[in-house]
């Protein structure tokens, strides 16, 4: 359980493309040299930040979900990234995590991005998953949730100093006109929670007009930066994340103690 190896694959997407969009992840994924236990890619991997789910959505548990399932056999690694599926007549951003055996949870997008039309588009989830991985509890989330701190927040065992989780990830489509929100909140959020954080931000230009940067990151638990992808650059992000430096640092800084108690009500 010692150590994790953590990939971010930081890139273009094609419009509202999800063939060529698979294409080109399966590829990526496939060229990859450095070994590794979970691969993340961008928020709507198949589609860019569409809203006209009544065109791109797919079924639940469809085409890309059995895709992702393929990948993560075929290379031994869990994948992970949100895509528009509809289900049950509704519309939602949903997060799937594919372990390498194949099975897998998923996680709806709880904060919707107003500001793009995305709460009129999607429906909004209400429960947060913590798949596990190598012993290492993993708590994925999707861009704007970012913003969210009680949404994000840790939560602890005072008597074992137990957390409820170790790494927080978000994926995202996260414009280049706020980046210095992204970089800032990627950093509070590992300040805050004690916590590896890894941001997985996308490149280039949608069918909006509306261009990303990427600045991709992997933060450590004190907020800093172990590896981060130039501005702009499309790439993967290798880092090799480690339990025992997260523990002493918990150990001996134990901010868990003086924790706030909290219950969320969505």
């Amino acid at each position: 359980m010692n150590e994790l190896r953590v990939s971010i694959i930081q890139s273009l997407l094609h419009w509202e493309n999800p063939v060529a969009n698979r294409e080109l992840f399966a590829k990526k994924i496939a060229a990859q040299e450095t070994p590794t236990d979970l691969v993340v890619l961008p928020e709507m991997f198949t589609t860019g930040f569409s809203m006209q789910p009544a065109r791109v959505a797919e079924a639940a548990n469809g085409e890309t979900l059995g895709w992702m399932q393929q990948l993560a056999t075929t290379h031994n690694t869990a994948i992970t990234g949100s895509v528009a599926v509809h289900e049950n007549g509704a519309y939602f951003n949903r997060l799937y995590w594919v372990n390498a055996d194949g099975t897998f949870l998923q996680y709806d997008k709880r904060h919707l991005f107003r500001m793009a039309g995305e709460d009129e588009a999607y429906t909004g989830g209400t429960k947060n998953i913590t798949p596990e991985l190598n012993g290492w509890r993993i708590r994925p989330l999707i861009c704007y949730d970012l913003r969210f701190p009680v949404w994000s927040r840790n939560r602890w065992n005072k008597e074992t100093l137990q957390a409820d989780y170790d790494v927080l990830l978000y994926v995202a489509n996260w414009p280049e006109r706020r980046n210095h929100p992204w970089q800032s909140l990627l950093t509070a959020r590992a300040i805050e929670n004690q916590a590896y954080v890894l941001g997985c931000n996308r490149t280039g230009e949608d069918g909006n007009g509306i261009t990303y940067i990427g600045n991709s990151a992997i933060i450590d638990f004190k907020g800093e930066d172990l590896a981060r992808l130039e501005p702009g650059a499309t790439g993967v992000l290798n880092a090799t994340l480690n339990y025992e430096a997260l523990a002493e640092f918990r150990k001996t800084f134990p901010v868990g103690l003086d924790a706030d108690g909290f219950e969320v009500i969505v």
